[in-house]
């Protein structure tokens, strides 16, 4: 896929974010690992105006276009394609449910076999800092260690996947299972959780299926 296809696949998913829910204004950003560096979102544009010129090459030195300037949360998308080489796409949005658990400095845990979207049995929730700070991108960098989906401290979320779908989609099931765990906080300081032994077994069973984008499957039971 070429520059502008990517670019415009960027746009779109932007939009669909916006769509979802999962998204107010232009708080989000969205990036794609492109050539060595990346392509993401300019800074404060509202994604129904952005066109594909628009959108920022950053090499990997973190050196971008004259005469554009990148989403102010750059550095934790390089951090991302830093730690983890075999993904291509970064979601990063202000979701409601998400960031009310971030604000309460929570790590979402087991509560739903498809925790497993995350590869692990976790969304880890990573201490606070400014946005658009070397810190910040520090924090994301650690969680992703863990995870391919991860919760900002007082801020928001970041998905990562091999492409713009399979992030979005991830982004989603993390904001579903952010609004379930809130729910169930209401009820009970003491959530029940999934053992280890069966997110592994659901772990195995994601590698097979995972989400056939082509199918517009949601679901990897399904």
């Amino acid at each position: 896929m070429n520059r502008k296809e990517l670019s415009r696949k960027i746009i779109d998913t932007c939009l669909e974010m916006t769509r979802l829910g999962l998204n107010q204004g232009t708080a989000g950003n969205i990036s794609v690992r492109y050539q060595d560096g990346m392509l993401i979102t300019p800074s404060g544009m509202p994604y129904e105006k952005m066109t594909e010129d628009d959108i920022v090459y950053v090499d990997k030195d973190g050196h971008f276009e004259q005469g554009k300037v990148p989403s102010s949360e750059w550095q934790f998308h390089q951090a991302v394609y830093q730690v983890r080489p075999e993904l291509n796409a970064v979601v990063h949005n202000h979701a409601i449910n998400c960031t009310g658990v971030s604000i309460l400095n929570k790590s979402i845990p087991a509560i739903h076999y498809m925790i497993a979207v995350t590869g692990t049995n976790k969304v880890p929730c990573v201490p606070y800092a400014t946005f658009g700070t070397w810190q910040l991108a520090e924090y994301v960098k650690e969680g992703f260690k863990e995870s391919k989906a991860i919760l900002l401290q007082h801020h928001g979320m970041i998905a990562a996947e091999v492409n713009l779908e399979k992030a979005l989609w991830v982004a989603h099931e993390v904001e579903v299972l952010a609004t379930l765990y809130l729910k169930l906080l209401a009820t009970t300081p003491d959530v029940p959780v999934l053992s280890d032994e069966e997110i592994k077994v659901v772990l195995g069973k994601f590698s097979t299926y995972g989400l056939r984008v082509e199918e517009k499957t949601a679901c990897p039971c399904c």
